[in-house]
């Protein structure tokens, strides 16, 4: 499964980018089309799809531009077959603290995230 976890793990490097930048053209490579945006962390449900999630990365300051260190690690990455997996992110954006489970399928070819299930909490 080498050459499945090397096309995720390019997924996921390209996804953390795009975080980090806030730039949604490299996000619009990692997601696709229908993916689902999803957190619970103050009790209420947030849900988007890619069309209301992109206009807020793109609205909001890159930690790149903020100078910000880089925290990004993948924490694991799990197969349930030859075309869906699992991957465990950290990764922080302003005093954020995040935990991504991100859902990834292979279609026509290519690792895409059909779904981005996450936590955050704030930096102490």
């Amino acid at each position: 499964m080498s050459a499945d976890f090397a096309g995720v793990a390019g997924v996921l490097a390209t996804y953390f980018d795009g975080l980090y930048h806030s730039d949604t053209q490299r996000l619009a490579q990692v997601f696709h089309p229908k993916a689902q945006y999803v957190c619970v962390t103050d009790g209420t449900l947030l849900y988007r799809d890619m069309a209301a999630y992109f206009p807020v990365v793109d609205a909001r300051t890159s930690p790149a531009s903020r100078g910000e260190v880089r925290r990004d690690e993948i924490v694991s990455v799990d197969f349930a077959g030859p075309v869906t997996a699992r991957a465990v992110l950290h990764c922080a954006i302003g005093t954020r603290l995040f935990t991504d489970y991100l859902t990834l399928i292979q279609l026509d070819g290519r690792w895409q995230v059909i779904s981005k299930v996450f936590h955050y909490k704030e930096e102490d």
